[in-house]
């Protein structure tokens, strides 16, 4: 007979678990399924374990370059191993926090791979046992894997996914990284940081291509002075794995083709959404380029099935699916959420330097129609920036010349991923530069810059 449960979650990277969670809260028998480990990619794979890679990168820079602070350091080293071990630590300790928050709220873990037969009804596989679950509520929450090239499927020996470049068994000594999203941009950092010698390559004109164009310039100018090569409008050829390292035919922008060698690529072309084998296409689930289509809700075209997360297309963002989760099950339980929008979601890159963002770039506010008023100001002008040896960077903030609305910010410098947030408040709360000029910040602070970008943008900048 099967287990009866008010909501079953078929995932639970960190949209699946939050979801979960807040359906417990809200009264809701929960269960939640998973074929691997509670907490998904972005805790095992991604966002949590990658972050404590770049921790050891940034230390180590720093204990390189320890004589610009006036500290000695004596031949400084590192041991990929116990830098692979302690990044897997901390991805094992927030798993095991997930596996406390799901006992914590009464959520029902279900180890194993889970397929919806039918409305209302999911299997659980694990080797030869199989556990029916129903639920009048399923929320699909089943995320997104690396893009393969096709030509050159990932071996995890000399071509890697993120995956296999989080637990290299070798230090690269040439590495190629094709793709200069977020997560190539973050392993070119890190790798580059710790000796390697790397390679970027990207098909589009810029780097980082969702971002504002300056950020853009700014990081591919940084990233060359620290001897990262950068190659746009590039594109692969072919890309081939031998016994002792990578041949890869890179096209370059203006046609000519050129064979190159390096001792290991990771590709970081995009996702691919993981709706295959879970049973939705046989219900008739709507797919958009593989993405399952919901509205505002989590709500497909399905009664009773929701999807959140990765699988329900851009942005790829962990926070993105946790607030989905949290808007889909109070949409269930009755509480009439205001529709999930992506209009204020802020994207992170932990690089060296970071960059963060929020809300329209120049262009797109201009293509928008919107007249603009831009402000910069330059990490150089600020005094904890200087002190901290971080002059390198700035602030941009975009608003709309008429309103006085903030369109966008973009940022890029140290420490930006934490500033981010001051503007993405200011945002949800339709605040106007009015009241951003008026706010008082702590001095001394990077956030000064924030404020001074905004004055800037009206030609009241004081440090510059």
């Amino acid at each position: 007979m099967a287990e009866q449960y008010d909501l079953i979650v078929l995932g639970s990277g960190p949209g699946g678990y939050v979801a979960a969670i807040r359906a417990s809260q809200l009264g809701l028998k929960t269960a939640i399924v998973e074929r691997e480990r509670l907490g998904g990619i972005c805790l095992n794979w991604g966002c949590i374990p990658t972050k404590a890679l770049l921790r050891t990168s940034e230390i180590y820079h720093y204990m390189t370059h320890a004589d610009a602070y006036g500290l000695t350091v004596e031949r400084p080293g590192f041991d990929l191993a116990k830098i692979v071990e302690r990044s897997r630590k901390v991805a094992g300790q927030l798993n095991a926090g997930v596996k406390t928050l799901m006992k914590k709220n009464k959520v029902a873990v279900h180890e194993g791979t889970g397929a919806i037969t039918a409305p209302g009804k999911l299997n659980v596989t694990q080797g030869d046992k199989v556990t029916e679950l129903e639920a009048p509520h399923i929320i699909v929450a089943t995320g997104a894997r690396a893009r393969d090239l096709p030509f050159a499927p990932a071996d995890g020996k000399r071509i890697w996914t993120y995956r296999h470049a989080m637990t290299p068994p070798e230090m690269p000594s040439k590495l190629l990284v094709i793709g200069s999203g977020a997560i190539g941009v973050e392993f070119a950092s890190f790798y580059r940081d710790m000796g390697a010698e790397v390679t970027i390559v990207e098909l589009l004109p810029r780097l980082l291509p969702v971002e504002d164009e300056e950020v853009s310039a700014f990081m591919e100018k940084a990233l060359t002075k620290q001897g990262i090569r950068i190659l746009t409008q590039a594109g692969i050829e072919g890309l081939k794995a031998g016994a002792s390292g990578v041949s890869a035919a890179i096209k370059a922008k203006d046609g000519t083709v050129s064979e190159e060698q390096f001792s290991h690529a990771i590709v970081a072309i995009g996702i691919v959404p993981n709706t295959d084998g879970i049973g939705v296409e046989a219900l008739g689930v709507e797919l958009a380029r593989g993405h399952i289509v919901v509205d505002g809700y989590g709500r497909t075209n399905v009664p009773g099935i929701y999807a959140i997360g990765d699988i329900t297309g851009a942005p790829w963002l962990a926070h993105k699916a946790s607030h989905e989760g949290v808007v889909c099950v109070e949409a269930i339980a009755g509480l009439n959420p205001h529709p999930f929008k992506t209009w204020n979601i802020p994207g992170c890159t932990y690089s060296r330097p970071q960059v963060a963002s929020v809300g329209l770039t120049e262009a797109k506010a201009k293509e928008a129609g919107h007249k603009v008023k831009v402000g910069k100001f330059p990490f150089i002008g600020n005094g904890k920036a200087i002190a901290l040896g971080e002059a390198e960077g700035f602030v941009k903030t975009v608003f709309d010349a008429e309103t006085g609305a903030l369109l966008g910010a973009h940022m890029v410098g140290a420490e930006v991923t934490e500033l981010i947030q001051g503007y993405v408040i200011a945002r949800q709360l339709e605040t106007t530069e009015a009241e951003l000029m008026e706010t008082v910040f702590a001095h001394p602070t990077l956030s000064e810059m924030m404020h001074e970008s905004v004055l800037g943008a009206y030609g009241r900048a004081l440090h510059i």
